[in-house]
């Protein structure tokens, strides 16, 4: 069995900025297509090529926060493999719907018998809940197996041994806990990133999904510093990480 401490957060895709020649922006400053892209759908709206104020990428883009022009940066999608963390966790992101997009790992399809378990971040550090912890989760993967085994059994007159699989897999998924792990692909655009991130990366937020927050930020800012510039990562009071934001839902 295999116990998660932490999520990990990987890049999967980027925006790919194409520049018509008819509509050349004079740059200044070092930018990703990310963030000439948003620039660009700004510069649109007022015909402002020519870059008049002679402001830098990353100059605009704060004025752009600033003034709270947020449809611009709704252009910009990246796309984050969210691996380490816990169905109970995914159960929250996925409650970001606009402007995001998901695609997460099946338990009907995927054997669950080797599955990994995220050790809430509440937890981690105490020898005493983390053993008991440990135990009962061990006992549910335990009873999981069982089951999966019962149901094949009960289940001998389907035909077709892989929709038996999945039909033993999606009545004993059953018996496994909000710990299990799970992998999700979710793609958002800056907008929808930015509205995610300043609530789930305050203090308030449940602590698992702060933790993924604030990863998939440091993610996110390497990537395209210029778009999330102005998000500030700290330690809160309870002793873990967590993230405001200077423009709110921009």
């Amino acid at each position: 069995m295999e116990i998660v401490r932490a999520p990990l957060i990987t890049l999967l895709a980027r925006p790919q900025f194409l520049e018509p020649g008819h509509l050349k922006i004079e740059w200044r400053g070092d930018a990703s297509d990310g963030e000439k892209l948003a620039e660009f759908a700004g510069r649109l709206c007022y015909m402002s090529q020519a870059n008049p104020a002679k402001r830098t990428t990353a100059e605009y883009l704060d004025n752009i926060k600033k003034q709270g022009h947020g449809s611009v940066l709704e252009h910009a999608v990246y796309v984050l493999l969210i691996e380490g963390i816990s169905r109970s966790c995914s159960h929250e992101l996925v409650r970001h719907r606009a402007g995001f997009g998901y695609s997460q790992l099946s338990q009907r399809y995927v054997d669950e018998s080797h599955a990994a378990f995220v050790v809430p971040p509440a937890m981690l550090g105490d020898e005493r809940l983390e053993a008991a912890w440990l135990a009962q989760v061990t006992a549910a993967q335990a009873a999981y197996v069982q089951a999966v085994e019962d149901l094949m059994r009960r289940y001998e007159w389907v035909a077709d041994k892989i929709h038996r699989r999945k039909m033993a897999r999606e009545a004993a998924r059953s018996l496994l806990p909000n710990a299990t792990e799970t992998k999700i692909v979710v793609s958002a655009n800056v907008r929808a990133w930015r509205t995610m991130l300043e609530l789930r990366c305050g203090e308030g937020a449940e602590q698992e999904i702060r933790r993924m927050a604030v990863a998939a930020l440091r993610a996110l800012a390497a990537e395209a510093p210029r778009l999330f510039s102005d998000f500030e990562v700290y330690q809160a009071a309870d002793g873990a990480e967590a993230a405001r934001v200077t423009y709110h839902k921009v």
